[in-house]
């Protein structure tokens, strides 16, 4: 009589994305895409959420956060999960840097490093994002120095809350 194998449990890889949002319902988008990931088991933590600037053309204000994921599949795997993601809030891409009502980035993915032209990793511009850098230094911040958030300091950037705030900011945006 055969016996039962224990589970094999996959090496998992610690990976990091961006997500930001400006039109439609930002805090709705997000907390949405949150849930999609909790719900793929790979969600870890979240950061707080910020209120930025954007850079680009002339546009709404964003909400940013980051999410740390613990995934089994590779870089590309992630990238579609993202893609996946932003076409669940409906992104269309018109311009670059223009409003959109979700952008997912892959920010970093263990110790990859990778420059291919469909996925750079690390992100080529995280470190020139306040955005981005502040939320990262929330969950890993042994991942960010003094020198790279010095060097963003001067962006309009700031902490509104816990990751917990989406589903009352999202509520007060339907209400409008």
């Amino acid at each position: 009589m055969p016996t039962e194998r224990e589970p094999v449990n996959e090496p998992r890889v610690r990976a990091f994305v961006g997500l930001g949002a400006n039109i439609g319902n930002p805090a709705a988008q997000l907390a949405d895409a949150l849930a999609s990931l909790d719900a793929a088991g790979v969600l870890v933590a979240v950061s707080g959420v910020y209120r930025s600037a954007p850079i680009g053309p002339d546009q709404p204000e964003f909400l940013n956060l980051v999410a740390e994921l613990a995934l089994s599949d590779g870089p590309y795997e992630l990238l579609a999960r993202c893609q996946a993601l932003e076409a669940a809030a409906q992104r269309v891409r018109r311009e670059r840097w223009g409003p959109r009502t979700l952008d997912v980035d892959v920010l970093l993915f263990g110790e990859v490093v990778m420059g291919d032209p469909e996925l750079q990793i690390p992100h080529p511009r995280m470190r020139e994002r306040r955005f981005v850098l502040d939320p990262l230094a929330e969950l890993a911040p042994e991942l960010v120095t003094l020198g790279d958030v010095t060097a963003v300091a001067d962006q309009d950037c700031e902490r509104i809350g816990g990751a917990g705030l989406l589903r009352e900011l999202a509520a007060a945006s339907a209400e409008h």
